[in-house]
């Protein structure tokens, strides 16, 4: 902090205090302050500069815009003069409607945005929105549990899970896939993932042992997707939950071949039935994503609770 002489001085100024008793409300730029006090940009400029030089005011760079601000550490001298000279300063109130006024704008100026990608967000590139993102944001929700995922594949999303979890199964019926997913874990240094060799209708894990079980885009490929299911309940401690990504129904026959699909997705009360009849409770399906590209697979989601 500058001498006091130096703050009482810089202070001492009507206008310099007006802009103190607003930036003490609220981040604002020298457009803004021109707009709020009705004076010139050069004239704001100067003020500015000599309550910086007084150690009263601070700025952040944002865009093309200083933002400024009263000093964090301004000190509770300071704080106790500006609540003084807010009492006595005739136009203190004029001024900060003058601001709320201001910064209505400034939303304005976002909504109007938002409301010019309305329909479009999700389809044009929005910097740092991605589903990884989103997906390790919904991750540290959740609390460090033992998750199963069933039909791992090389283990890329186990190796997400694991990242949260207190132990995650990995299950796979590929011998090659799970020695993928066992260098990767151990390319990474990551400890608390299991690959066990399994069928989703035999799984290798004990009854009543896993929090949490995912079938992510592998139930389709089971044979018996209702005893895969069951098996979920199976290894599900009372209370444990299931999450199942899959396709919905299409008629892309060549995913047979193409992806070794079993199954041509699930209907949405087709999946349903299925978690209902597994015994499952708070069973709640629904289509969640779809391609823009043909063939436009549409993705479920599908989640329930063991009774």
């Amino acid at each position: 902090m500058a001498s006091i002489v130096k703050i009482l001085r810089a202070a001492a100024e009507p206008n310099r205090l007006r802009i103190l008793l607003l930036l003490k409300a609220e981040e604002l730029s020298v457009a803004e302050l021109q707009e709020i006090l009705t004076m010139g940009q050069s004239t704001i400029s100067t003020h500015l500069s000599q309550l910086k030089q007084a150690g009263l005011v601070e700025d952040r760079r944002t865009g093309k815009n200083n933002l400024y601000r009263l000093r964090t550490d301004a000190g509770d001298f300071v704080s106790g003069v500006l609540a003084r000279a807010e009492a006595e300063t005739a136009e203190a109130a004029g001024d900060l409607a003058a601001m709320r006024r201001v910064l209505k704008k400034r939303q304005d100026r976002m909504r109007s945005f938002f409301d010019s990608m309305a329909g479009r967000l999700g389809k044009d590139y929005v910097p740092g929105k991605s589903w990884r993102s989103l997906a390790e944001a919904l991750l540290r929700l959740m609390p460090p549990v033992v998750m199963a995922d069933l039909g791992a594949g090389d283990g890329s999303f186990s190796l997400l899970l694991a990242r949260r979890a207190e132990r995650v199964i990995a299950v796979d019926s590929s011998d090659k896939m799970l020695a993928v997913g066992r260098e990767l874990a151990a390319r990474h240094e990551v400890e608390n993932i299991e690959f066990r060799a399994g069928d989703m209708e035999e799984l290798p894990v004990d009854s009543g042992t896993v929090d949490v079980a995912f079938f992510s885009q592998s139930l389709h490929h089971a044979l018996h997707p209702a005893r895969a299911l069951e098996e979920a309940g199976r290894i599900l401690k009372p209370g444990g939950r299931l999450v199942i990504l899959d396709l919905a129904k299409h008629r892309f026959e060549e995913a047979r071949e193409l992806y070794a699909d079993e199954w041509l997705g699930f209907a949405e009360a087709e999946l349903e039935g299925m978690l209902e009849k597994a015994g499952f409770a708070e069973v709640e399906v629904g289509v969640v994503d779809r391609d823009a590209e043909a063939p436009q697979f549409q993705t479920l989601l599908g989640t329930a609770t063991k009774a």
